[in-house]
């Protein structure tokens, strides 16, 4: 079990680390390189976000390529594959040449690496999550569950130790070299990643369905047919899990420095600070859904953000370097209760035949309308407001009542008391 939840750790981890890379890095210096023709910084900003939102768009395809694959021929084959296409796309990123070196291919070629990291994190979830549960004692899924969980967060937090880093060292020269260290260093723990991801065997429940030839002859429409509601529901869950999550450390990157002119070493190492306050919290709660439910900590976990929209930005907004990093610590703890509980309860949903696609459609179509548009929305609404903050907390509460209600339509999948 330990070696398992290791495996998924660490790869998940890898996976956690490229993507808030990007996402990072569109919001501090994607636009000035990749969208000089236009002059506007709030514009360039959003073009650079649109990208980051391609990815989203991607993630649900990749969810379906790897869960129909994951579901037919096993869940260790897609592990190695995501983590490895995932790792080269990221490293390239770093070699890219900027809108000065060659034009408007550097946006495409941006957007079409953009794209494929986006395929392979699509189909990386849903195998290092079930990876683990499969493997997990059934009264201990939400503990075991919440080890991926908590990798991504921990991931972040690598990424954004690696960004201060390269900001402090580089200086000056940030927007010329600085910002491409992090990517390039990118392939050195994807490599560890897949020499222990080799090593793992198949899941128990994946080997039992191989031996009695129940796979599914197409789990994307035996999911759909079968699940179309619990994947709609579940779709409007991640939508919450998802969507204030890249408002709290993406677009608050964008707006704490532009908007507030806060300096960015300030909002990284509050992102940095708040991710690890996250994954004790993922941890935690998810064990907690162990005992009581995950259906009551999730739907507290949405209470919280449902009430803590508009004090995270008046917290935010004083600009006290403290303060801000309590505000997003804060946010990360709040999300914890529905990030850390969510594998188990998305894995539990559906029939193990078809659990790589429906969970992965699910997850990836809500990451679209919950993160993959929330820091382009975010800056849109900023824009039309002339820089007034009050309609994106509004917006988080939008996303979080529809997350709450989804949570309330899906039955329990964890009933302890009536296990014994």
């Amino acid at each position: 079990m330990k070696k398992v939840a290791t495996a998924s750790f660490i790869g998940t981890a890898l996976e956690g680390y490229d993507f808030l890379l990007y996402a990072s890095a569109a919001a501090l210096v994607f636009g000035q390189l990749f969208f000089p023709v236009v002059d506007d910084p709030v514009m360039q900003t959003l073009l650079a976000y649109s990208t980051f939102a391609v990815g989203f768009i991607a993630r649900p395809i990749g969810g379906i390529i790897a869960g129909h694959y994951g579901d037919k021929i096993g869940r260790k084959p897609m592990l190695v594959l995501t983590l490895t296409v995932m790792g080269i796309t990221t490293m390239l990123i770093g070699f890219l040449p900027t809108y000065a070196q060659i034009g408007i291919a550097a946006p495409i070629l941006l957007t079409l690496l953009r794209f494929v990291q986006g395929l392979a994190y699509g189909g990386e979830w849903g195998g290092a999550v079930l990876m683990v549960i499969e493997y997990a004692p059934e009264n201990r899924r939400g503990f075991w569950g919440s080890i991926p969980q908590a990798a991504v967060p921990f991931g972040f937090l690598l990424a954004t130790a690696v960004l201060s880093f390269s900001i402090s060292i580089s200086g000056d020269q940030f927007l010329v070299w600085g910002w491409r260290i992090p990517f390039i260093l990118s392939i050195l723990p994807v490599l560890v990643g897949l020499y222990i991801r080799m090593k793992i065997d198949e899941t128990p429940e994946f080997q039992k369905i191989r031996e009695q030839s129940a796979a599914a002859q197409a789990p994307l429409v035996e999911a759909v047919t079968k699940y179309w509601k619990q994947i709609i529901l579940a779709t409007g869950v991640f939508v919450l899990v998802s969507g204030p999550y890249y408002i709290i450390i993406s677009f608050m990157l964008s707006y704490a420095t532009g908007t507030l002119g806060i300096d960015r070493e300030v909002i990284l190492t509050s992102v940095l600070i708040a991710s690890a306050v996250q994954i004790f919290a993922c941890v935690g709660f998810a064990t907690l859904s162990d005992k009581v439910g995950r259906r009551p900590v999730m739907f507290g976990g949405g209470i919280f953000m449902l009430l803590y929209a508009f004090p995270l930005f008046w917290l935010v907004n004083t600009g006290d370097p403290l303060i801000i990093g309590v505000a997003m610590s804060l946010g990360l703890f709040g999300l914890g209760a529905l990030y850390g509980p969510v594998a188990a309860f998305f894995a539990e949903l559906f029939a193990s035949n078809v659990r790589y696609t429906a969970a992965s459609l699910g997850y990836q179509v809500g990451q679209i309308f919950g993160g993959g548009i929330a820091p382009f929305v975010s800056t849109g609404l900023l824009a039309m407001t002339g820089g007034a903050y009050w309609p994106v907390p509004v917006y988080m509460m939008v996303l979080t009542a529809i997350g709450l209600a989804s949570i309330w339509g899906l039955a329990e999948t964890n009933r302890p008391k009536a296990k014994g």
